[in-house]
């Protein structure tokens, strides 16, 4: 048997060795996680809070102490999907550049005649001149306003394209600019939605780009998903617009460069506003909790010097006229200027209480989104919830590797028992390889580990099969080991690589808790290949080397299959190929006549898993949510052996609410307190929540990964 060579036999247990110790922080997870979280605060603020110390010392510094993020299935916590509206930000641009070019045509008015802005698309500025033999002066004057594109795919381009329609100019963004405003656009969103998660401090936040236009926001330890977009769902937009006066009502339509908005405190009161704000609230530098001096609820702002010389002079030009202050489309003060503000600071006064001011506050200082976001995704996983689905997935993978650990040794005997060794050294660079990486692991994640397990002795089988097929014509043990190794690699590669294609598909392809199944069965796979060939033939090489048998039994109490079999698969191929093709004929015959369940994530909808000490009367739940104009409703009772004896489960399914996506935060409190009329003690442990737009792109997505699948395999 050909040795294997000293400098790849320290390489192999290297890596095991640093496996089994960067996996080792995961088994005293508390301990750890406090002792990171003392050394974050140090480092940030150089001191040492009151009582951290024994945290601090709790764990070795010179150990490593990386741990696997806990998704939030098994920490319980909050999920967004948002979806960044980006036309919005074309429009606005649109809008701020409309003053300067207007004012440029008007200069030329001796050529162009009169001016005046037509209605138009989003993002689009039409402005009619009234002599069309002006034109190419026209045009002329505003390719003035057209400036390069800030983007490496844009270089050569201007940010503008202008064209005449008639006697109209017609003024866009080119698409190199809409591309690279896009880009600003997701990323300045992101940078926000993350500042506003952190000032509430919690833990270890995932925010994360989902496509060309989403972002995805889940924050671990928050009680529901209500409150987390309370924070994050408004763009926090202010501006300060000059008051052209009242209007009667919303209905009134607005003149070409104004806007009527509702006061937020008199929803019967609505405000004639000049579309272009004199401020915005890009140039906001601070913003805290205050009380007027009336001693009421308010929010001080400030301004950089940009922004408070341009208010300083308006206030000076407009003493005893009012100006509005807007926030998200409504006027919540509408002050009447007193005296010329010079410092660039003011108050902001409403109907707020200190809870509010507060909030309100951090969503100005944190800074305003750049455009309104819908939230097309919502799950709210109680933190009871997520322990079981930690013990459960724990039981799971006892239950698993117990198994599988018995299965080789009946099989195999001894070799069986290389075969676990290996299995374990596996389990260890597996759990290693997601803490560096620093994955987050999900109950999907966890399916993936104990799938991993079964795959990882597959490759085990098929090297002892041949091993004992090479004793069966006569090889000597050393021989007949290192044959069954060296011809079993071929079959090993090509199951792995075809596992290996579909993770990544799935990971590509898929999200959230398919891309925690992904990244466990990927790297899975890839540390079975390697203990399945190398570290478990390392173990056979060096039992061989220590016993030297002159004979070897490569087998258990329980044999897969006889030594010698003499069956004619090929003489029953058309019965077997009949079978198989009436089993697909009736199987489509089924799918089209009944049609199959789809969850919420392809049917869209709403799952909320309630829980109670009480016994559930399903027809009482019914009746308290039949008058809510909710569609179609399903409650079903879970029965599991697991459950406590005081612990009851339903499961309640509604339809997707026509004309939005996740259903509204409103909505599923008003559910809950319909249940607890009938119940007091009902409690919902977890909410999911799934528009129609995603769960039309999940169907879709489903059928393309099915059909890639098929093509790789």
């Amino acid at each position: 048997m050909t040795n294997t060579l000293l400098w790849k036999r320290l390489f192999i247990w290297g890596i095991c060795l640093w496996g089994m110790l960067f996996a080792l922080p995961n088994a005293f997870y508390p301990r750890v996680e406090r002792h990171n979280d003392a050394a974050a605060i140090v480092a940030e603020t150089g001191t040492l809070p009151p009582g951290a110390e024994a945290d601090l010392h709790g764990w070795p510094v010179w150990m490593p102490s990386n741990l696997i993020n806990l998704g939030l299935d098994l920490r319980g916590g909050a999920h967004l999907l948002a979806e960044v509206h980006v036309e919005d930000v074309h429009a606005a641009r649109m809008e701020a550049l409309w003053p300067e070019l207007r004012d440029a045509l008007r200069a030329l008015r001796d050529k162009v005649g009169t001016v005046q802005r037509q209605e138009g698309t989003a993002g689009e500025l039409r402005v009619r001149i009234g002599n069309p033999e002006g034109m190419e002066a026209a045009l002329a004057a505003v390719r003035e306003f057209a400036t390069p594109v800030v983007s490496l795919s844009g270089v050569g381009q201007t940010d503008i394209d202008v064209r005449n329609d008639g006697a109209t100019l017609v003024v866009t963004l080119s698409e190199a600019e809409r591309q690279a405003l896009d880009q600003r656009t997701i990323q300045q969103s992101l940078e926000i939605v993350r500042r506003r998660v952190d000032e509430v401090g919690t833990r270890e936040p995932t925010i994360m780009r989902q496509g060309t236009d989403r972002i995805l926001i889940e924050v671990p330890g928050i009680d529901s998903a209500a409150e987390l977009k309370s924070l994050i769902g408004t763009t926090a937009e202010l501006t300060f617009h000059a008051v052209l006066g009242l209007a009667p009502n919303g209905a009134a339509k607005p003149g070409p460069n104004e806007l009527i908005l509702p006061a937020a405190d008199q929803p019967d009161q609505f405000y004639v506003l000049d579309r272009t704000p004199v401020v915005r609230g890009e140039s906001l530098v601070d913003a805290q909790p205050t009380f007027d001096k009336n001693g009421r609820p308010a929010v001080s702002f400030r301004f950089d010097a940009t922004g408070a010389r341009v208010f300083g002079n308006f206030t000076a030009e407009n003493i005893d006229s009012p100006f509005a202050i807007v926030l998200d489309g409504e006027v919540i003060s509408a002050p009447v200027i007193q005296s010329h503000i010079p410092g660039g600071s003011g108050i902001i006064t409403g109907s707020f209480t200190v809870e509010e001011s507060t909030e309100l506050a951090v969503l100005l200082r944190a800074g305003a989104l750049p455009a309104k976001m819908t939230f097309l995704e919502e799950r709210t996983i109680g933190p009871e919830l997520g322990q079981d689905s930690i013990e459960a997935g724990q039981r799971a993978a006892v239950i698993g590797m117990v198994a599988v650990v018995g299965f080789m040794i009946a099989c195999y005997g001894g070799f069986g028992l290389m075969a676990d060794l290996a299995l374990a050294l596996n389990m260890g660079l597996l759990l290693a390889f997601l803490s560096v990486l620093g994955s987050t692991l999900t109950l999907p994640g966890i399916a993936g580990i104990v799938l991993t397990m079964g795959m990882a002795v597959d490759a085990n089988v098929l090297i002892f099969e041949r091993i004992r097929e090479e004793l069966r014509q006569g090889r000597n043990p050393a021989r007949a080991v290192q044959i069954g190794f060296d011809k079993a690699l071929s079959a090993i590669m090509d199951s792995n690589i075809t596992g290996l294609l579909t993770a990544a598909i799935m990971f590509l392809i898929g999200s959230g808790p398919v891309r925690g199944f992904a990244v466990t069965l990927g790297l899975g796979i890839l540390t079975s290949m390697f203990t399945a060939v190398y570290v478990t033939r390392l173990i056979a090489e060096t039992w061989l080397h220590w016993k030297r048998p002159k004979t070897l039994a490569v087998k258990g109490w329980i044999r897969l299959a006889p030594e010698k079999t003499t069956i004619d698969f090929f003489r029953a191929q058309w019965l077997t190929f009949g079978v198989s093709a009436f089993a697909v004929v009736a199987s489509l015959l089924l799918v089209a006549s009944l049609g199959l369940n789809f969850g919420i994530d392809f049917k869209g909808g709403t799952t909320i898993r309630a829980e109670t000490t009480q016994q559930i009367d399903v027809g009482s739940y019914r009746a308290a949510l039949s008058d809510m104009g909710l569609g179609d409703v399903s409650i079903t009772e879970v029965f599991d052996p697991s459950f406590r004896a005081d612990q009851h489960v339903a499961t309640i399914r509604i339809e997707a609410q026509q004309g939005t996506e996740a259903l509204a935060p409103e909505v599923v409190s008003t559910v809950e307190s319909a249940l607890k009329a009938v119940d007091p003690a009902v409690d919902f442990t977890s909410v999911e929540s799934v528009g129609p737009k995603v769960s039309a792109e999940l169907i879709w997505l489903a059928l393309a990964s099915v059909g890639r699948r098929r093509r790789v395999s």
